[in-house]
């Protein structure tokens, strides 16, 4: 208990905030507290094509565009996961393809005394969420390093996709007829 000299009154916060640190610590000092941390991003593969340049420039027509989304993710070691958003995408004129840009945007995430589900969720969501301004910053230089304005993505609700693919497997899972006896 600590009291504060201004106004006479008592604090147990400390006290309160060494139990939590002490429930955390084994009596070897392993922490078993949860927790994740950005590592490291990079660019683990970017392809940029412009098929039609420079005749391309002069089109008229709104290109249709594209955007293809993947998340993959990998153990590294127990501790660390790499979690690889893919991004694509693709302007299409009646003329022709303007650009194509595939991106593999790469980035490392240690993950300690996380539950499964949770980490799974963490992965497969809320890392894609962080990882996607520094994605879209790398799709709307190539775009316009290609020789057109750069292409800004709108933001992409990764959690909401990751509960709505969820549900689908589950949907998935419990039509199939389970295995005959």
């Amino acid at each position: 208990m600590q009291v504060d000299s201004k106004t006479g009154k008592h604090s147990e916060m400390a006290e309160e905030e060494g139990n939590i640190i002490s429930e955390n610590l084994r009596a070897n000092g392993e922490d078993t507290a949860p927790a994740i941390g950005m590592l490291s991003q990079y660019i683990k593969d970017l392809s940029v094509e412009n098929p039609n340049a420079p005749q391309s420039y002069n089109w008229e027509t709104t290109p249709q565009i594209d955007v293809q989304i993947n998340i993959e993710v990998q153990a590294v070691t127990q501790e660390i996961h790499e979690v690889i958003l893919k991004l694509g995408t693709k302007a299409q004129a009646e003329e022709g393809v303007q650009f194509n840009v595939e991106l593999e945007y790469g980035t490392l995430f240690g993950v300690r005394n996380v539950a499964d589900e949770q980490a799974h969720q963490f992965l497969f969501g809320e890392a894609p969420r962080l990882m996607f301004p520094f994605a879209r910053r790398v799709i709307a230089d190539a775009v316009r390093d290609a020789g057109y304005p750069p292409l800004v993505l709108e933001p992409i609700d990764f959690n909401g996709l990751y509960v709505q693919q969820l549900a689908q497997a589950q949907a998935v899972a419990e039509a199939q007829p389970a295995g005959e006896a």
